[in-house]
């Protein structure tokens, strides 16, 4: 894959002020003219238009940015915050799904059990891993991990990115929809801590098919919705164009799911997102994730389970005036 950046449109006015920096640079050099004081002032003005441009993002934007294709994946984050991993496979019913990865690590001082989504890094690999998009037996195998987990005691931690469950025929005919509902039943019921973060997209029931646990994080240019905004706008209005408007009216942003009590915790991205610098978001994910495993595993397994039954209960709850 090549290395030149990938610019996102929003990011196209600091890339025009970034290179005109760099153009003067070469020049002074080239012509032994000081232009430090200039250099300093453009590097103050791009600095300024970077915390303006990343801290004042919309929906869309923040889909976009989810969306980046070198943005880290289940596997990126793994390798970085762990000390041992061993990938397990297949969901013993003849099915290894490729677009589901899981298996045993060590976390610090916790063993525990990592599932999660996984997009490819190229067409070729996306194409390999389905974009993420995790058919039936991806679904199986993970909760045969989760079974492992809590039968030998430890904790589950999930990480989700995918636009949502394969929506292909053969999915279907293979028993999605069932596969992802005995997910659900199974993950309330299960008696270690379960941790869940978003760590780019989470789309529809493919997300929630590992989504239900204890305590649920993103990053904060993440995005989680019932419905990608392209698909809701053509639903609502046929008309995808209108994505950004539906994409507001969805609450798909971080800021917005914690205020609406869908999520618990907010993890601080690196200026400009996760995938500017791979390593400190790993770093921040795997601070949360050891803070809160040493938390919930303090509390009974009958508590857990009751917390995590209430948890959703509260979900969508309004009162009316």
């Amino acid at each position: 894959m090549s290395d030149r950046p990938i610019l996102l449109d929003f990011e196209k006015p600091l890339v025009e002020l970034e290179g005109k920096i760099e153009q003067i640079r070469n020049l002074s050099q080239e012509t032994n003219v000081d232009v430090s004081d200039q250099i300093e002032h453009l590097e103050q003005r791009a600095d300024q238009l970077r915390r303006e441009i990343f801290h004042n993002l919309g929906p869309m934007q923040r889909m976009q940015i989810a969306r980046h294709p070198r943005r880290p994946s289940t596997l990126d984050y793994v390798q970085a915050i762990t000390d041992e991993w061993l990938e397990l496979h297949g969901d013993r019913r003849g099915n290894d799904d490729p677009a589901l990865v899981g298996g045993i690590a060590k976390l610090g001082d916790w063993s525990v059990v990592i599932v999660g989504h996984q997009k490819g890094r190229d067409t070729k690999d996306n194409i390999a891993r389905n974009f993420g998009m995790a058919a039936p037996g991806g679904y199986r195998k993970a909760l045969r991990l989760m079974e492992y987990a809590d039968r030998f005691g430890m904790p589950i931690v999930t990480l989700i990115d995918t636009p949502g469950a394969d929506p292909g025929v053969s999915a279907e005919e293979q028993g999605q929809g069932e596969a992802i509902a005995v997910n659900l039943r199974q993950m309330f019921s299960f008696s270690v801590p379960i941790i869940c973060t978003v760590i780019g997209e989470g789309g529809s029931g493919g997300a929630l098919g590992i989504g239900v646990g204890d305590h649920l994080m993103m990053f904060e240019n993440s995005v989680y919705t019932v419905a990608t905004p392209e698909a809701c706008a053509a639903i609502l209005w046929r008309d995808s164009a209108k994505a950004p408007k539906a994409a507001e009216a969805l609450k798909i942003t971080a800021n917005d799911l914690e205020r609406l009590g869908i999520i618990d915790q907010i993890l601080a991205e690196p200026l400009g997102g996760s995938h500017r610098d791979p390593l400190k978001a790993a770093a921040a994910l795997k601070s949360a994730l050891i803070s809160n495993l040493s938390r919930l595993s303090k509390m009974e397994a009958s508590d857990l389970q009751e917390h995590r039954y209430q948890k959703f209960r509260k979900m969508g709850v309004f009162l009316e005036g």
